[in-house]
C-alpha cells in the first residue's frame, strides 16, 4: 500500500469518525463515583449495563482517576449497576430508557465491612489507556510478561520495539529517554544491561510520551518512556510475594511489604534471581576487492545473578506537606561464557584458516540510588502544588575477560587476549516544580532542573606473546565524560468544556567535557537550546475528540557514543565510539483522534518528525575487519500513521491491536559516499484476551515487523508470537501465570550491508522462553487515592 493511499485512508477515517458520532442514536450514560465517608473519588469502579430480563451483561466500563465515567451502548431494556470491591453495590433499575443521554450525577458508595475483611482491594484497569499527552500500558494486564525483565515488558508496549541487542526504539526510531517514576535512574543507564534488575513483577505501568511538554527533560528525540514501579497505597499492613521459574534459566523471588499509618507510609521491596540469556549469532563479511571471506558462528550466554532492595518512607507533616526519603541498592554478578568459530578464506588461492575462540567474562555491577522528595499542596486547591526532589545515583562495573584461541586449520591465528574494565558513573539530579490552577480554566507551571553526570571508563587490553601478557596500547584507553545540564521551564494552559491549549518553553544550558587520558585529547563544548512545546485538544462530541501537539527534542551523545574504545569480542566485527559526535535535534508534530462508541475504541495518529545531524552507525572495512562507528549523517524525515484499537465483541473476548506505518526520507553523506534514499517500514500487533470459566484468562499476541532500509543496507522482516495463561485463586489473592515468549522461535534479527568494497550479513536469535510464576498478596484495608498526596 503506497504512502499516499495510507494518508488518504487516515484522513477519510477522521471524517467518518465525526459523521458516525453525530448520526449515532445510542444511549449515553455518565456520572461520577465517590466514597461515602470522605467524598473521595473512586477510580476504577465498575459500571455495568445489563439486560433487565436475562440479567446478562451488555457492556461496561471502569471509572477514571477522578471517579467519572461515560459509555455508550444500544439497548431498549436495561439496568445499571455500579460496584467496587470493598463497597456495597448500587443498582439503577428505574432509569428512563427513552432518554438518549442519562446523567446519574454523583453516585455515593458505602463501605462493606464484611467484604473488607475478606478481600484485597484491587482495581481492574484497561490494558491500554489514553490520556491527554501520553498512553499508559498497564503491565498487570499483560499475562505474557510474567517473570520477564523490564526490556521484555517494553517489547510488549505498542509503538515500542526492543532489539535483541537491547536497543529501545519508539515508532521505529532510537533516541528514546527512559525514566523510572518520572525521573532519570541508574537502573536505566547501563547500555550493556539496561534495566537488568527490574522485573515485570516490580512494574505497575509504562507511559509512552511521544510529544512531551516543557515540564519534561528535553532528552530523547523520539520521546519518553516512563516506567512506573509499584507502590502499595492501602492502609494497614500489606504485602505480596512472587516466585518465578523458567527455561532457559529464569528464576526470581520478589517480596514487598508496606505499612501505612496516619503519619507514615513505610515501604520496602526485595528481589533476587538468576537468569541465562543465550544468543546464537552468525556474521559473514566479504571483501569484494581482495576476494576474501571471513565468517563467525557461535553461541554466547549472559548469566546474571541479581539482587535488588528498595527502602523508603513517606512522612506526612500535615494534611498538605509530605516528605519522602527512599533508597535503592542493586547488585549483579555476570558470567558471560561463549564459544565462536572463525573462518578466513582466500577465494583466489583456496587457502583457509579456522580457529575457535572461547570467552570467559566475569563482572560485578553495584548500583545504588537515594532520593529525597518534598511535596506541598496549598489549601485553596489540591492541584496547587510545589515539589522538590534531589537524587543521587552510582553505577559501577568491574569486569575481566579472557579470550583463548585454538587452531583448527592453518597457523596464522590471532593471539590470546585479556581485557579489564573499570567503569564508574555518578549522577545527581535536582528538580523544582510549581503548578498553580489560577481558575477552573487557567493553570500556570514553572520549574528548574540541574543534572550532573560524572563518568569514567578505564579499559585495558593485553596480548599473550611467548607466554607473557603484553599490554596492547593501540586498544587500551582511559576515557572521562563530564556533563552538566541546567534547565528552566514555564508553561500555561487553558481548558474549557470543548477546547483546551497548553504551551510551554524549556531552556537548557549544556556543558560537556571529555578527556582521553592516554593521549590527553580533550573535547569541551558549551551550548544553549530552546525547546518549545504546544498541545491542544478539541472535543467534537462526547465520543470524538482531537489532539494536536508539537515539541522540540535533543539527543546528546553519551559516553558509549563518544568513547573511542574497541569491542574485541568478534575479531572481524568491532564497534567504536566517536569523540567528535554532535547532538541531534528533532522537531516533532502529531495530530491524534480518539473515538469511542459502544464496544469499540480507536486512537489514530498522524505524525511527522524532522531530525537534523541525525546519528547513524556507519561501517567501514579494512584488513578484513568491519568497524562500526556512530556518525552525524544529514537529516531524517519521518511521516507516519498509527492506529491503536480495542474491540469487545462479546463479554469474554477482548481484542487489542496497533498498527504503525512510517515513510522516511534520508539526506546525508559521509566522506565521498552519499546516503540519499527513502523507504518505509511498518509494524503490527494483535492481542486477544479470552476470559474462560474458573477465573482463567488466556492471552495470545502476534507481532509483525517489516523489513526496512538503513544507511548502508537493510534489516529483514520478522514475525513472532507470545502466549500467556493466568488462573486466580482465593478471591484473586493468589495468581498463577504461565507464559511462552516467541512460541515458534521465529524472532530473528538479521541485517545486511552492501557497499562497493564489501558486504556484511549479521544474524542473531534468542529463541523461546517459557516462564511460570506464582504470586500472593496479603493484607487488607481501604484504597487510598494516591501515595504522596493529601490524606483523605
Amino acid at each position: 500500500m503506497s504512502f499516499r493511499k495510507l494518508l488518504f485512508f487516515f484522513l477519510l477515517l477522521l471524517v467518518c469518525q465525526g459523521l458516525l458520532a453525530q448520526e449515532s442514536k445510542e444511549h449515553t450514560v455518565s456520572g461520577k463515583v465517590v466514597e461515602a465517608n470522605s467524598g473521595t473519588e473512586i477510580a476504577f469502579a465498575t459500571v455495568l449495563i445489563a439486560d433487565t430480563d436475562t440479567k446478562q451483561p451488555i457492556t461496561g466500563t471502569t471509572t477514571l482517576e477522578d471517579g467519572s465515567f461515560e459509555l455508550s451502548f444500544n439497548a431498549s431494556n436495561f439496568y445499571i449497576e455500579v460496584s467496587f470491591i470493598g463497597y456495597q453495590s448500587k443498582t439503577f433499575d428505574t432509569v428512563d430508557t427513552s432518554l438518549q443521554s442519562i446523567n446519574l450525577g454523583v453516585i455515593v458508595l458505602v463501605e462493606d465491612a464484611e467484604q473488607l475483611d475478606e478481600v484485597i482491594v484491587q482495581g481492574e484497569v484497561s490494558k491500554m489507556e489514553f490520556k491527554l499527552d501520553k498512553r499508559v500500558f498497564n503491565v498487570g494486564k499483560d499475562i505474557s510478561s510474567t517473570g520477564m525483565g523490564a526490556l521484555e515488558v517494553l517489547n510488549n508496549v505498542p509503538s515500542v520495539n526492543v532489539s535483541i541487542e537491547g536497543e529501545v526504539s519508539l515508532r521505529g526510531s532510537a533516541g528514546v529517554q527512559i525514566l523510572i517514576d518520572g525521573k532519570p535512574s541508574v537502573l536505566a543507564d547501563d547500555p550493556s544491561n539496561a534495566l537488568g534488575t527490574v522485573t515485570a513483577d516490580m512494574i505497575e505501568s509504562v507511559e509512552v510520551i511521544t510529544n512531551p511538554s516543557a515540564k519534561y527533560d528535553a532528552e530523547g528525540t523520539t520521546g519518553i518512556i516512563n516506567i512506573i514501579l509499584k507502590k502499595e497505597e492501602k492502609t494497614g499492613l500489606n504485602g505480596s510475594v512472587s516466585i518465578n521459574t523458567g527455561a532457559p534459566d529464569n528464576h526470581s523471588l520478589g517480596f514487598s511489604l508496606n505499612r501505612r499509618t496516619e503519619k507514615f507510609n513505610l515501604f520496602t521491596q526485595i528481589g533476587a534471581g538468576y537468569r541465562s540469556l543465550p544468543r546464537d549469532s552468525e556474521a559473514t563479511n566479504q571483501d569484494l576487492i581482495n576476494n576474501i571471506t571471513t565468517s563467525s558462528v557461535g553461541t554466547s550466554f549472559r548469566n546474571e545473578t541479581f539482587n535488588n532492595i528498595t527502602l523508603g518512607s513517606d512522612y506526612y507533616l500535615d494534611d498538605f506537606n509530605v516528605i519522602t526519603l527512599s533508597g535503592n541498592f542493586a547488585y549483579e554478578i555476570e558470567d558471560q561464557p561463549s564459544e565462536t568459530f572463525f573462518s578466513l578464506t582466500d577465494n583466489n588461492t583456496g587457502e583457509n584458516t579456522q580457529w575457535s575462540r572461547v570467552e570467559v567474562t566475569d563482572a560485578n555491577n553495584p548500583k545504588w540510588q537515594y532520593e529525597l522528595n518534598y511535596k506541598k499542596e496549598f489549601r485553596n486547591n489540591e492541584d496547587h502544588t510545589l515539589g522538590f526532589s534531589a537524587i543521587g545515583s552510582f553505577f559501577g562495573k568491574d569486569q575481566s575477560s579472557e579470550f583463548n584461541n585454538t587452531e583448527i586449520i592453518g597457523t596464522d591465528i590471532p593471539p590470546d587476549q585479556q581485557t579489564t574494565t573499570e567503569f564508574q558513573q555518578a549522577n545527581y539530579t535536582f528538580k523544582l516544580d510549581y503548578a498553580n490552577p489560577l481558575s477552573e480554566k487557567y493553570e500556570i507551571g514553572a520549574g528548574a532542573q540541574y543534572l550532573i553526570s560524572d563518568v569514567g571508563n578505564d579499559f585495558s587490553v593485553s596480548d599473550l606473546e611467548n607466554g607473557i601478557w603484553v599490554p596492547n596500547d593501540d586498544l587500551t584507553n582511559n576515557f572521562d565524560f563530564n556533563q552538566d545540564v541546567l534547565a528552566f521551564y514555564g508553561s500555561g494552559s487553558y481548558e474549557a468544556d470543548k477546547w483546551g491549549i497548553k504551551a510551554g518553553l524549556r531552556i537548557e544550558l549544556t556543558s560537556l567535557n571529555t578527556l582521553l587520558e592516554n593521549t590527553n585529547e580533550s573535547n569541551d563544548r558549551n551550548y544553549s537550546d530552546f525547546f518549545p512545546s504546544l498541545h491542544t485538544t478539541y472535543k467534537l462530541t462526547e465520543k470524538v475528540s482531537f489532539q494536536a501537539g508539537y515539541s522540540k527534542r535533543i539527543y546528546r551523545p553519551r559516553l558509549w557514543d563518544l568513547n573511542p574504545f574497541f569491542n574485541i569480542r568478534d575479531n572481524f566485527n568491532i564497534r567504536t565510539g566517536n569523540p567528535n559526535l554532535l547532538p541531534e535535534y528533532t522537531d516533532s508534530f502529531e495530530l491524534t483522534s480518539i473515538y469511542s462508541v459502544g464496544k469499540v475504541s480507536l486512537n489514530s495518529s498522524l505524525y511527522y518528525r524532522l531530525t537534523t545531524d541525525a546519528i547513524e552507525r556507519v561501517s567501514t572495512f579494512e584488513d578484513n575487519v568491519r568497524v562500526t562507528m556512530p556518525m552525524n549523517i544529514g537529516t531524517d524525515q519521518v511521516t507516519g500513521i498509527e492506529f491503536n484499537g480495542k474491540y469487545v465483541p462479546i463479554n469474554w473476548l477482548t481484542l487489542n491491536g496497533d498498527f504503525n506505518f512510517g515513510y522516511f526520507i534520508r539526506k546525508g553523506s559521509f566522506e565521498d559516499q552519499v546516503f540519499d534514499f527513502d523507504g518505509e517500514r511498518w509494524t503490527a500487533r494483535l492481542n486477544s484476551k479470552w476470559s474462560l470459566p474458573a477465573d482463567i484468562d488466556l492471552e495470545l499476541t502476534g507481532n509483525y515487523r517489516s523489513g526496512y532500509l538503513v544507511v548502508q543496507g537493510e534489516v529483514s522482516e520478522t514475525a513472532f508470537m507470545d502466549v500467556g495463561i493466568r488462573k486466580k485463586f482465593i478471591k484473586g489473592k493468589a495468581v498463577v501465570n504461565l507464559s511462552v515468549r516467541d512460541v515458534f522461535s521465529s524472532r530473528i534479527f538479521e541485517t545486511a550491508i552492501a557497499q562497493n568494497n564489501f558486504t556484511s550479513v549479521n544474524y542473531n536469535q534468542r529463541g523461546r522462553f517459557i516462564t511460570m510464576g506464582i504470586s500472593y498478596g496479603f493484607g487488607k484495608g481501604q484504597a487510598m487515592t494516591y501515595s504522596g498526596g493529601r490524606r483523605r
